[in-house]
């Protein structure tokens, strides 16, 4: 598959990824079906003793994205350093890359892929491989390969080896035809990007292998999510990252979506506490594969009149980005997460104050903070 190939060395170069496989026997799953991937009968792989534990094995696919990181840090509080392994087609910082277990893994290379989960007795799968929203756009093929490719060989590793899978979906999985205030989990998906069509196809590929292999597959519909931890990664809700950077740095910011905007929002202690929270959730509580999750909602404007309390200079400027604009107009403006909050207790921490106040504090600007208290 010389296209696949190709567009894996290209995605070597931009963000995360993987490739295809082959096959001969079945191998079966569960007790009621087989694996929907057939493995060839001569695969071998490198046996590795690792100590009984009762904490899961994790496997973090394009964990050098914004969220990788954190979750990696959570999940290794939660169940030792050593059971969560973190994993991307780039070079990690040398902090990442000492803090616990890192490892190469394109998703595109699904018997590298599945040897990784083989030898590092795997259970618990999160897939944060994906290109965003614009970045998508700007180059469809790789996006349809990495998005859609990528998932459907971590869907079959899943379901062969019995794994509880992880896979986020977003706001952008909504289109301008469904309701936007608030969005229910279950309504009209129609979205007009790559980036969202793939999330579709991944909540729906989710249920069916679900229902018909048994997969334990999860999933959240994140809302935008901010950060300190990371830059703007080509997201069309990044300028309520970038706002930060950029009032510190320079006192000027320049938005490319209209001021008035509105779209949900969550700081990014809330989105990793509310994806270990779903994860751990008893399989008897989950009422539906795949949940709404909502902290707050709020404009650019609104959202630069609280940078302005720690930053009275900031002057706030609009260059509308026809793109972008277009995407931020077909997603919801609010989320309707009641399922979440009723099956699993879902419940946010910050709120639109507080997640200024922790943005600024991350990213240096104590000063700020005293002068304005």
């Amino acid at each position: 598959m010389p296209i696949v190939r190709n567009l894996g060395r290209a995605a070597s170069q931009l963000l995360q990824s993987s490739g295809c496989g082959c096959g001969v026997s079945l191998v079966p799953v569960r007790a009621i079906g087989v694996s929907p991937r057939q493995v060839a009968s001569d695969a071998s792989f490198h046996s590795m003793t690792f100590s009984e534990s009762d904490h899961p094995r994790v496997l973090i696919t394009g964990g050098l994205g914004q969220l990788g990181v954190g979750l990696a840090k959570l999940l290794r509080k939660r169940f030792g350093k050593n059971n969560v392994i973190l994993s991307d087609i780039r070079k990690p910082a040398d902090n990442v890359f000492y803090s616990g277990p890192f490892i190469f893994a394109d998703i595109l290379d699904y018997k590298n892929l599945r040897e990784i989960v083989v030898n590092n007795r795997i259970t618990w799968l999160f897939h944060y491989s994906a290109l965003l929203s614009a970045v998508g756009e700007a180059n469809v093929p790789l996006a349809r390969a990495v998005n859609i490719t990528g998932l459907h060989n971590v869907l079959d590793i899943a379901a062969e080896h019995n794994l509880r899978l992880f896979v986020p979906s977003t706001i952008g999985a909504f289109g301008p035809t469904s309701p936007r205030d608030p969005t229910p989990d279950l309504c009209i998906q129609r979205p007009r990007t790559i980036y969202g069509v793939s999330k579709v196809h991944a909540e729906l590929m989710g249920e069916y292998y679900h229902y018909r292999y048994g997969l334990d597959f999860r999933c959240l519909r994140y809302p935008g999510i901010i950060s300190a931890d990371s830059q703007p990664g080509g997201g069309t809700t990044d300028y309520a990252v970038k706002i930060f950077h950029d009032a510190i740095k320079t006192g000027k910011f320049k938005c490319y979506l209209r001021p008035d905007t509105r779209l949900p929002m969550m700081y990014i202690d809330d989105c990793l506490k509310a994806t270990l929270e779903v994860m751990e959730a008893p399989a008897e509580s989950l009422t539906m594969r795949t949940y709404n999750i909502s902290a707050m909602s709020f404009t650019p404007e609104e959202l630069a009149q609280e940078v302005q309390k720690y930053v009275p200079e900031l002057q706030m400027t609009y260059n509308v980005d026809q793109v972008r604009q277009a995407i931020a107009d077909s997603w919801p403006m609010n989320f309707d997460d009641s399922n979440a909050r009723r099956d699993w207790g879902w419940k946010h921490d910050y709120d639109l104050p507080e997640l200024v106040t922790m943005m600024f504090s991350y990213l240096g600007s104590d000063s700020r903070i005293a002068q304005a208290n």
